[in-house]
């Protein structure tokens, strides 16, 4: 998913750096609500923990393989903001210092791999929550489908950039087809990874799972006494 310089033309390119800068000062103000003394350490964790994973690649098919993006797991761990941030410093990194993915694509690589992914995944992870049983393990069988369905948006995500600013000459039918094809079966493995992750940490610490916060906060307006 790491787009390499001049793949997008620089007007899109330089259009994409401003949407994603826009998107990670929201977030950044987004993120004040959710940290705390808890989340602000485990969100290093976090950023750390998906920077080692993207360097592990498992096989997707004869001559491709993929990676896990994080956006879906940093969300429901630490929350969508500060997730987004946490991808966010991921690929600047990457770019900066191993050349994974172009500086001039920074701003792309921002939107597809830190903003849709992330805030994609993370309302489908609250939908899934919604359709669920009320209690703390739903919040792993709802990141599942959250990761699952994170990694084919943000590929389509890059064909509709693509499509607006792509330099290769190649038909759109045949780059989003192989985009969706590829990234369907990515997202089988990032669900795995995720949902694993997310089952361990709320086995252990179930406090420091954000998207399991809110059957503690249920099940508090449900037991207050009248009145209170």
């Amino acid at each position: 998913m790491h787009v390499p310089d001049g793949f997008i033309n620089a007007p899109v390119s330089l259009a994409a750096g401003v949407v994603a800068a826009a998107g990670l000062a929201i977030c950044l103000r987004g993120a004040r609500r959710e940290l705390d003394e808890k989340t602000a350490p485990l969100a290093g964790l976090v950023a750390a923990f998906v920077f080692a994973v993207q360097m592990i690649n498992f096989p997707v098919g004869v001559g491709t393989s993929g990676h896990l993006m994080g956006g879906v797991l940093a969300a429901v761990l630490v929350g969508p903001y500060t997730g987004v941030l946490c991808v966010s410093v991921v690929l600047i990194v990457q770019a900066l210092f191993f050349a994974d993915g172009g500086l001039s694509a920074l701003g792309v690589n921002i939107i597809l791999m830190a903003l849709v992914t992330t805030l994609a995944g993370y309302g489908t992870v609250l939908v899934v929550q919604r359709l669920l049983p009320n209690k703390r393990a739903s919040a792993v069988p709802a990141a599942f489908v959250g990761a699952l369905v994170s990694v084919p948006i943000a590929a389509l995500a890059f064909v509709a950039l693509y499509a607006v600013g792509g330099t290769a000459d190649l038909p759109l039918a045949e780059v989003a087809l192989a985009m969706f094809g590829v990234h369907v079966v990515i997202g089988i493995g990032e669900a795995l990874i995720t949902a694993l992750t997310v089952g361990s940490v709320l086995t252990v610490r179930p406090d420091l799972v954000h998207a399991a916060r809110r059957y503690e906060q249920e099940l508090e307006l449900r037991t207050a006494p009248a009145g209170s």
